[in-house]
């Protein structure tokens, strides 16, 4: 393979089959391990703050709740591209009950049907998720005031409250109650598990405040970070190796941006087969084949906010 050859469009321009075949091979006790950490994560975070109940922890609380929400849809992602589970029965039941209907989401078969048109249509006129890159680069007071509308809620209170109206829609107020329930039920049952594990603390109040004031700020922030850094002013939007972005993240950024490798999406695009945790080797051997020049790899988050904000 030369790493100066163009154009490169297949995984095999970029790695021999028997790479492949390895990054493609799925591990059941990695997807559970992350499945695990991540619920383990949050429920660790809930017991920690009722325990010591002060207005710094509720604040690291969401913070840290909100980026494993995020973590949840970067799950489900991956289920939505077989990735989780070889049963796809299973791979498909863990992304619904697991990592969507604990906040709003369903089942994945339409976001799976969305986003792979994103995949093959990445950064063209018929890309459904071009309205997220196409803004950028934008001025740095639009930038703030987006992370403004993030962090106090509006962002959130919109785009759920888009949620639910259309999952309430009816000709009539019997119909539209029989929708919302129909679509919404399950996910309301969930929640009131979670509220009830409050209420026996004695802190009920807890339940608002560790999961949906960070998912209406805090998660929204960060999938909006993750949405910029994927595809937001790429050099190249026809070169596969340019039309994406790569952030090499901290662990401080991995903890409270970037959870389970969705930080590596350059490499996720060139094999959409190959899972979060083998994305890290992924990128390696892309470097040891000497594609790093040619590749949009930003260094933290930082950098890659000068690159898509104007100076």
């Amino acid at each position: 393979m030369n790493a100066t050859a163009s154009p490169l469009q297949k995984p095999p321009d970029f790695l021999t089959p028997e790479e492949i075949r390895a990054l493609r091979t799925l591990n059941p006790y990695a997807a559970w391990w992350g499945t695990l950490h991540c619920w383990g994560v949050i429920v660790g975070t809930w017991a920690v703050v009722v325990i010591w109940t002060h207005p710094l922890t509720i604040l690291l609380g969401i913070m840290i709740i909100g980026t494993r929400q995020l973590g949840l849809g970067v799950l489900g992602h991956d289920a939505a591209h077989f990735t989780l589970f070889n049963n796809k029965a299973l791979n498909d039941w863990c992304a619904e009950w697991l990592m969507n209907r604990p906040l709003v989401g369903t089942t994945v078969l339409g976001y799976r049907k969305y986003h792979l048109g994103h995949h093959k249509f990445t950064q063209q006129a018929n890309d459904p998720d071009l309205f997220l890159s196409k803004p950028f680069p934008t001025e740095r007071t639009s930038l703030r005031r987006k992370i403004i509308r993030d962090l106090t809620g509006q962002t959130g209170f919109k785009q759920y409250g888009s949620v639910l109206r259309e999952a309430f829609k009816g000709k009539s107020l019997a119909e539209s109650l029989r929708n919302g329930l129909c679509r919404l039920g399950p996910n309301i049952a969930i929640n009131l598990v979670f509220l009830g594990g409050f209420a026996l603390t004695g802190k009920w109040y807890l339940y608002f405040l560790l999961w949906w004031v960070p998912a209406l700020t805090w998660n929204r922030l960060v999938t909006r970070l993750r949405n910029i850094a994927e595809h937001g002013a790429v050099p190249d939007n026809d070169d596969r190796l340019r039309n994406t972005r790569t952030v090499i993240a901290s662990w401080l950024e991995r903890a409270f941006i970037a959870p389970y490798r969705v930080n590596y999406h350059l490499e996720h695009h060139l094999l959409v087969s190959c899972p979060f945790y083998r994305l890290p080797r992924m990128h390696r051997l892309l470097i040891e084949r000497g594609f790093g020049p040619r590749m949009e790899v930003r260094h933290g988050y930082r950098e890659m906010l000068k690159q898509v904000v104007r100076a």
